[in-house]
């Protein structure tokens, strides 16, 4: 239910803003901002997308821990359906997400919250256990199963 709430208010604020830029600069002049925004969006997420791929490929060639570029790939996730919404403030959102300096702070956040989560969790050999320990008596055949691989017609 709050996602609903949330989704509202920002339609409602995207309404508004549109319908005030549109008052200040006519409403032409309005829908071709909004197209030439969503283009430049589109632009610079094929541009950053493939930068992400590429980072990504190399570092799984390396074995190297690849957590940035899988989060960069998710925020870019995110950017990419902000630049379909239509609207002003879900294209400064989405731009504020495709720009790599300020990526990389929403990013160095994101990978510390996970880490900070991640502690609880047992660790083996440098790997995450995760995982519980149910105790159940054995299962005691009686008679033992014989799998015969001759067939008869």
């Amino acid at each position: 239910m709050p996602v609903l709430v949330l989704l509202l208010i920002a339609v409602v604020a995207e309404l508004a803003v549109i319908i005030a830029v549109g008052k200040a600069i006519g409403v032409l002049l309005t829908i071709l901002l909004l197209i030439g925004v969503s283009a430049l969006g589109m632009t610079l997420l094929r541009r950053q997308g493939l930068r992400t791929l590429m980072n990504l490929t190399d570092g799984a060639r390396a074995r190297r821990d690849v957590s940035p570029e899988v989060t960069d790939g998710a925020l870019l996730a995110v950017a990419a359906a902000l630049v379909v919404f239509p609207g002003f403030l879900s294209d400064v959102a989405a731009l504020f997400l495709l720009f790599p300096p300020t990526r990389a702070l929403v990013r160095r956040r994101l990978l510390r919250r996970a880490a900070g989560r991640r502690r609880g969790y047992p660790v083996v050999n440098g790997e995450v256990v995760d995982g519980e320990v149910v105790d159940e008596p054995p299962v005691v055949i009686e008679q033992p199963i014989v799998i015969d691989s001759r067939r008869e017609d």
